[in-house]
């Protein structure tokens, strides 16, 4: 081979080996391509937008593509962008089976277990007995994420997800664990200087509008006025012992609250299934067989 030919190859390798791209410049692109925001992406990421926009930039000069449009208020991806975005997310599922398949390999009930799981639950009805969880699987480490969006279990957002509902993704294994029983709430106080058409209701705001409970709460009311509302049943229950109004809570709240008193509802009781679920490739994995048994344990009855 000729020097002149020697030498043209040699700078093809060099551009080859510069033009390689980061894989995390990639899976921040991934992000975003799939929450359609810098801002969401960065909080999917717990980064700052800006180190977002940086990754989405360096990945194009490695690429030599223009991935995003952008624009005043938003980045948009391009055609280019679309199609590498599709290829990310095939290359992250594949990489999110690999860990699962890891994990499921182990045959010692030890490692990381990452439970999601509704914030009042969490704190209520997990978080007090995670010491029997550890006296029996001290290698086994918890975190626990309290969040009322349902995580993604195929992106390992989480490796067990503890809902309000069956889910309906495929690939995922479902197990029903409890029915929890809401009902009215009130401090004593509240109920001894009011009658029962003058009752005022704490309810959720407009971020959970439509489900169950509100819809529920609203009939309950039945035209008599909502004079308090937050996203977080942490939030009503300190309202409903301050004297705010009547609250709709799960038992676990209420009746375990000494200076709650229950009210008296009409129509159909309001109970919500307790789903588990995790993804199919996990279901055999020691350790998350043993939290899933210890968070169904957490539960009083049998689901």
């Amino acid at each position: 081979m000729s020097s002149c030919v020697t030498s043209r190859f040699g700078r093809l390798k060099e551009k080859r080996r510069a033009s390689m791209f980061d894989w995390e410049d990639l899976r921040y692109f991934v992000a975003f391509s799939q929450e359609e925001s810098l801002a969401k992406a960065a909080r999917q990421l717990k980064v700052d937008h800006a180190t977002v926009a940086r990754r989405i930039a360096s990945l194009e000069q490695a690429l030599e593509l223009k991935l995003v449009d952008r624009r005043p208020r938003a980045y948009v991806l391009t055609t280019d962008g679309e199609r590498i975005a599709e290829r990310g997310k095939r290359m992250q599922a594949e990489s999110f089976a690999v860990e699962r398949m890891s994990i499921a390999g182990q045959e010692v009930v030890s490692g990381e277990v990452v439970i999601s799981a509704p914030p009042s639950m969490a704190s209520s009805v997990i978080a007090p007995h995670l010491g029997k969880l550890r006296v029996q699987h001290p290698a086994v480490h918890v975190r626990l994420i309290a969040d009322t969006r349902n995580v993604s279990l195929i992106r390992r957002e989480a490796d067990i997800a503890v809902r309000l509902s069956r889910p309906t993704e495929a690939d995922l294994v479902a197990r029903k664990i409890a029915v929890i029983p809401f009902a009215l709430y009130a401090s004593p106080d509240y109920l001894a200087s009011h009658v029962a058409e003058d009752y005022e209701f704490i309810g959720y705001d407009d971020s959970m509008d439509g489900t169950v409970q509100q819809t529920w709460l609203d009939a309950q009311a039945n035209s008599r006025p909502v004079v308090f509302r937050s996203n977080s049943l942490d939030v009503q229950v300190s309202a409903a012992r301050a004297g705010v109004g009547v609250a709709a809570l799960p038992y676990f709240l209420g009746d375990w609250d000494e200076s709650l008193s229950l009210v008296e509802s009409t129509g159909e009781a309001l109970t919500r299934e307790v789903w588990l679920s995790i993804h199919n490739d996990l279901r055999h994995a020691p350790a998350i067989r043993s939290v899933m048994q210890f968070i169904a344990s957490c539960f009083p009855g049998d689901g």
